[in-house]
């Protein structure tokens, strides 16, 4: 299934987008897409029923915003350095284990919100994400095998981050990620099921309309059932937790000089086959 999420910032309700790419609404079936229900099998079950029956109410996507497809995200863990291609561009040595870094769920807007270049920024970069939905509460994971069993679905997201913050500025990198709507995610949920391999997972993103990132998730050093295992490992993941599995090569960190950092005007279009594309034009904040 894709869920969405749809209307105006903090007055979104769940939506659904059926195989034949019509807009259907699901609220009155449930109150909205968060971790509550991605733990609800038997919830899952109505949707999967309501939306084969094809009784849920068409939506006229016209004007209508689509808004973040998760709701009351717990805690978004970030993997850096997490593509082979993308260590080799900024010069950097491949982690022997995975990085972890957090952004406030603070940061997420949705996936054609504007995103906010930060006052004093000359460094603000793109990053396209495959990122993980958390549907059952993982502690202590021993395989990948169990690690795959307790995703919920996947997302598009986008890292913005802020290179001067995060690497010039002293201390962890929490100062270049969490600045406001630097974490646009969607447009939909995608369940699981219809991901049977989620390293296999084309991955783009062009700024003002030039191929910048052109990846593939076969590129990653830690595949998405280690990342959801080893993480398991040093903090329990709840039901609507999400995890940015890191991006592939292309970033303007890893360009010669002058580095083509974003600004105020530019427009940032990305996309994941099969989940979907985003855009979002920049404003100063």
């Amino acid at each position: 299934m894709k869920l969405l999420r749809v209307g105006t910032a903090g007055a979104e309700r769940p939506a659904l987008l059926d195989a034949e790419g019509i807009l259907r609404d699901l609220s009155g079936l449930v109150p909205d897409i968060d971790g509550p229900l991605l733990a609800d099998d038997a919830a899952l079950g109505r949707i999967r029923a309501a939306a084969a029956s094809g009784e849920l109410p068409e939506l006229d996507p016209d004007g209508l915003r689509i808004g973040p497809p998760l709701a009351r995200i717990g805690k978004i863990v970030c993997i850096g350095l997490n593509y082979h291609d993308h260590a080799r561009e900024t010069g950097a040595e491949p982690p022997a284990e995975p990085v972890i870094f957090f952004k406030a769920a603070d940061t997420v807007v949705g996936p054609h919100d504007t995103v906010l270049v930060p006052r004093g920024s000359t460094k603000t970069d793109w990053e396209v994400e495959l990122a993980v939905v958390i549907g059952r509460t993982a502690r202590y994971l021993e395989s990948g095998e169990e690690a795959l069993a307790h995703v919920a679905g996947y997302t598009v997201a986008h890292d913005v981050s802020e290179r001067e913050f995060q690497i010039e500025r002293g201390g962890t990198w929490d100062k270049g990620k969490n600045c406001e709507t630097f974490n646009p995610l969607g447009p939909w949920l995608v369940t699981a099921d219809e991901v049977p391999d989620p390293q296999d997972l084309p991955l783009k993103l062009w700024v003002n309309g030039q191929l910048k990132q052109d990846g593939t998730t076969a590129e990653q050093i830690f595949p998405v059932a280690e990342v959801v295992r080893y993480v398991s490992r040093f903090m329990t993941l709840y039901p609507g937790d999400v995890i940015n599995t890191g991006t592939p090569a292309g970033v303007a960190l890893g360009q010669p000089e002058p580095k083509p950092y974003l600004r105020a005007g530019d427009v940032v279009e990305l996309e994941i086959e099969g989940l979907g594309r985003q855009r979002q034009e920049l404003k100063d904040a």
